[in-house]
């Protein structure tokens, strides 16, 4: 089928119609920007889900110091802390920007943020809007203030497939819509296609969030870095449904306890119990699972009755189940939540491509190193669309030529999500990464819609067995402790391919890696 070519006259084009996606290019008006989108704006972005709100520093006894040190904390030596820092400092002056964008922010009486506390954080500074419903308020208020803007054109149904790359340079964008393939010429593109859920079993991701936009940066020659640290939120709620319904930290943060089917609050010896880092909750819950025992979130003392009027997202989904928070305890289990690692880029969110940023959870900018905290997360994506938005703005447009390429089928995840969660799950050893690794290669290798999904899956593997060492949300039971010296790791699709092909005719991994 020939494809349809379309130039747009060079302006950026923004991949995805998230948060990030959506701000920067709102911060870009009013120089004309496409935004790509594989559904209606905000259908599929997992931050219309996102539950636990924003962080930043509006309380009289918090600043961005304490901020930054609850950050590199959770980060277990990884984060970046310059760049943790410039992100947390500038916080409150993006949250209040999205107030001028329309949303409206759970305030006190007398008209100041309310802020909650969550897991990890030393002080309440999360924002919230809606009780539980922040991303959704977030989303609805962008997602008008983009349709407004007479610079944004948004196209909707229509999926990115491969980046054009000439001499490490963006010439634009291959996809696919109902009418077949289409050529967006762009020597400009911005990647903000968010996480990698859709490769697990059990996410709270949407399904269609597999990690495309580290598949379309890996397949043009990108670095990506920290590709081994994926985060499990401890309490996702016990059901069939797919994805799962997250149970916000912010319940734990009012009160909420995890006990056993016995009644036993079993985290007591756990420093920080319920408010530790997600990475020990979830690895506690996992482990008390395992040992043959239910785990529930007993909120019935705290919030108790005021549980449906702080989270009336989570009592609904609830109530579905016929469970009723104030009365019940909820069942529930970790569940994959958030991808730390990402397209490595610079403190303006560009990449090892030239003309191709990065933005959101598709992003690896060193904020979160091996754990992110609570609610950094929307936060990051907020803040860094404004760098983004201001370094695609200060460099030149020029129009550029098509470049073809073939007709790439849409990304099935479905056949690596077995390998995935089996190996790459809360706990994680050696054997297990490279029976993955030796799977996951020919479909990588292969054409087929699976290939995508399985080469980040493969990136992912060959990080994680190259990681020798457990630290933050990459716990390797045969490397149960700290290497001496915190590096970061980074990667490329051929580096990857060529480890796996070396592995699968190597008996030991020292002989591969």
């Amino acid at each position: 089928m020939t494809a349809s070519i379309r130039s747009f006259f060079g302006r950026p084009i923004i991949i995805g119609g998230g948060i990030a996606g959506l701000m920067t290019a709102l911060h870009l008006a009013p120089e004309p920007v496409l935004v790509l989108s594989r559904a209606l704006l905000g259908a599929e972005a997992s931050s219309s889900s996102a539950q636990g709100g924003l962080a930043a520093c509006f309380g009289e006894d918090d600043d961005p110091t304490l901020h930054l040190a609850d950050t590199l904390a959770a980060g277990d030596g990884l984060c970046d802390a310059d760049v943790a820092s410039r992100i947390l400092q500038a916080a409150p002056g993006a949250i209040e920007e999205l107030a001028r964008f329309g949303v409206c922010f759970d305030r006190t009486p007398k008209g100041s943020l309310c802020l909650g506390l969550e897991a990890a954080h030393s002080q309440r500074r999360i924002v919230h809007a809606h009780g539980d419903g922040s991303g959704r308020e977030v989303m609805r208020a962008l997602v008008a203030a983009v349709r407004s803007s007479p610079s944004i054109v948004v196209v909707e149904g229509v999926e990115a497939r491969r980046l054009a790359v000439r001499e490490n340079a963006i010439r634009g964008v291959w996809a696919s819509c109902s009418l077949g393939p289409v050529f967006f010429g762009s020597r400009r593109v911005i990647l903000a296609t968010g996480g990698i859920g859709g490769l697990f079993l059990d996410t709270t991701n949407p399904p269609g969030s597999c990690g495309q936009g580290l598949a379309l940066a890996a397949r043009a020659g990108a670095v990506l870095a920290d590709l081994e640290f994926i985060q499990f939120h401890p309490t996702a709620l016990e059901s069939p449904e797919r994805p799962m319904t997250l149970v916000s930290e912010a319940v734990r943060g009012e009160g909420a306890t995890l006990i056993d089917e016995t009644g036993r609050r079993f985290l007591d010896g756990v420093p920080g119990a319920e408010l530790a880092p997600r990475d020990v909750v979830a690895r506690a819950v996992w482990s008390h699972l395992a040992g043959g025992h239910q785990v529930f979130l007993d909120a019935r003392k705290r919030p108790g009755p005021e549980f449906v009027r702080h989270f009336p997202t989570i009592a609904a989904a609830c109530r579905g189940l016929g469970i009723d928070p104030a009365h019940d305890p909820i069942p529930i289990r970790p569940a994959q939540h958030y991808h730390m690692g990402g397209v490595a880029v610079d403190g303006f969110g560009r990449t090892s491509v030239k003309g191709l940023w990065a933005c959101g959870e598709a992003a690896s900018t060193g904020l979160h190193g091996a754990n992110r905290l609570a609610s950094n997360s929307l936060t990051e994506a907020v803040v860094c669309a404004r760098w983004v938005a201001e370094s695609v703005a200060g460099t030149p447009s020029r129009r550029t030529k098509p470049v073809f390429a073939g007709d790439y089928p849409s990304p099935d995840p479905i056949p690596v999500r077995a390998f995935v969660s089996r190996a790459l799950g809360i706990v994680r050893n050696g054997d297990d990464l490279k029976a993955a690794a030796r799977a996951l290669l020919p479909l990588a290798e292969s054409e087929n819609a699976a290939s995508d999904p399985a080469a980040v899956a493969l990136m992912i593997a060959i990080c994680a067995l190259r990681r020798r060492e457990s630290r933050g949300a990459h716990y390797r039971e045969d490397f149960p402790r700290h290497a001496a010296v915190a590096r970061r790791s980074e990667i490329t699709l051929g580096a990857a391919l060529a480890a796996a092909r070396e592995l699968a005719h190597s008996p030991t991994l020292e002989g591969a890696l």
